[in-house]
């Protein structure tokens, strides 16, 4: 398929975000402005490079000393002016892996150790976040939370309480609190997943 696109410019940057306009053609070869926003420098961006990697993870852990709860968190989001539910996730760090950025984060944000459980690969890999305005991808880890959570290392500039949620209580928040589309997705798999046995869906079906 030809690239339909001319030519990309970084208008803005910084070490957290990056803008970039592109001069965009429609299918009819008409050229029109299209802008968006990404993690990578240019030379990185996926348009250019053609590579195909997560820059972050978003983690699912379900309490191991009570598999009838899942830990969440309850963050300010500062473009929203509030806080809202969210599953723990992070930034991925050069020469880490998802499993290893997820098992740092969720120490960092809940205090919590991560046993990370592995299913089918088709679970752990690269999904977009919303392409119509990022190349941002992000990495489901699945596991247990051991521990008792005390010992959080959340830095200064994210305000976040922690969350241990039963199932009632889960549906309760997916009913009347502010929630990410993240966590939403999936803690529908955990509102019907078996304590005995609360991974089951990530392990291969065919």
């Amino acid at each position: 398929m030809a690239a339909k696109f001319t030519s990309v410019e970084n208008l803005c940057s910084n070490r957290f975000l990056n803008f970039y306009h592109m001069d965009a053609l429609t299918d009819s070869g008409r050229a029109f402005d299209y802008f968006f926003v990404s993690r990578n420098n240019k030379e990185n961006i996926k348009v250019l490079s053609g590579k195909t990697f997560s820059e972050g993870c978003v983690i699912y852990p379900v309490l191991k000393s009570d598999p009838e709860k899942i830990v969440l968190i309850r963050q300010y989001r500062y473009p929203l002016g509030r806080f809202i539910y969210e599953l723990p996730a992070g930034l991925i760090e050069q020469g880490e892996t998802p499993e290893q950025a997820a098992m740092r984060e969720l120490k960092e944000e809940t205090g919590y150790t991560l046993e990370v459980v592995q299913g089918d690969p088709m679970w752990s890999r690269g999904f977009y976040m919303g392409a119509g305005y990022t190349d941002e991808s992000s990495t489901a880890v699945f596991g247990y939370a051991v521990g008792d959570g005390t010992e959080r290392a959340a830095e200064d500039t994210e305000s976040i309480s922690v969350v241990t949620a039963g199932k009632r209580e889960l549906r309760r928040i997916l009913r009347e609190e502010q929630v990410s589309l993240r966590m939403a997705y999936l803690c529908m798999n955990f509102l019907q997943s078996d304590p005995d046995d609360p991974f089951a869906f990530i392990r291969t079906q065919d």
